[in-house]
């Protein structure tokens, strides 16, 4: 599929718990652009998998789940993305780190991360597109206006994570959690397709003691910079 060269795309890539989403979406309701939380599209995935119980070394069953898979995305501020799988809304059931993990797992799939590559990529489309990701400036939108590595500590990442997690009654400890972190950023950089990795022109931001809307600030004005060069 040809990148859409009309619809421009501010690419946000970093680990897990680094503010993407919460910026992403900050982003996209401020400049009236789509939004794309990728990381749930691989949870999407992962929570048909255990719908239908089709095992995560099953690799033909889940491309298939992968081609047929009906996915949206709304951005919402203060909150989790929207999520929508054919219509309903999935968004709590995403956010289990059951669902997390096995995401994690199917994302290291070379054929899987093939065939969700056309869903990222049909919703980039006018006036413009906000993606959050690991591979977003790297693979899925390399022609990206603006390419940000968004990233913070293990520990600040926990914290933020425990934090989100208990607001939504479920019960999880922060040891486990940075562990779990740590395992997902070991395996995601070390995966052989598109693994994470800050591109050469991404500019990084360390989030640790900065917040959601300083971090906003700080893209938005990167992005007028490119938008008035």
């Amino acid at each position: 599929m040809g990148l859409d060269v009309e619809a421009p795309v501010v690419a946000l890539d970093g680990p897990s718990g680094a503010g993407k989403g919460a910026v992403g979406q900050d982003l996209a309701l401020g400049l009236g652009w789509h939004f794309l939380d990728s990381g749930a599209l691989y949870r999407a995935l992962a929570f048909l998998a255990q719908t239908h119980q089709v095992a995560a070394s099953d690799t033909e069953g889940l491309t298939r789940l992968a081609c047929s898979l009906d996915f949206s995305c709304v951005p919402r501020r203060n909150d989790s993305a929207q999520i929508l799988i054919a219509r309903q809304d999935v968004s709590a059931a995403l956010r289990s780190e059951q669902c997390g993990e096995l995401a994690s797992v199917i994302a290291a799939v070379p054929a899987l991360r093939t065939a969700l590559l056309k869903h990222q990529r049909a919703l980039r489309r006018a006036p413009g597109l906000v993606a959050d990701g690991r591979d977003m400036g790297s693979v899925v939108f390399p022609d990206a206006i603006l390419k940000v590595f968004l990233t913070a500590t293990p520990a600040v990442r926990a914290r933020r994570r425990h934090k989100q997690l208990k607001n939504k009654g479920l019960d999880v400890t922060l040891r486990r959690l940075e562990s779990v972190i740590k395992e997902r950023d070991r395996r995601d950089r070390e995966r052989s397709i598109s693994p994470l990795q800050v591109t050469r022109d991404a500019i990084e931001i360390d989030s640790s003691a900065m917040s959601i809307a300083e971090v906003v600030a700080r893209v938005m004005e990167l992005l007028r910079e490119r938008i008035d060069q």
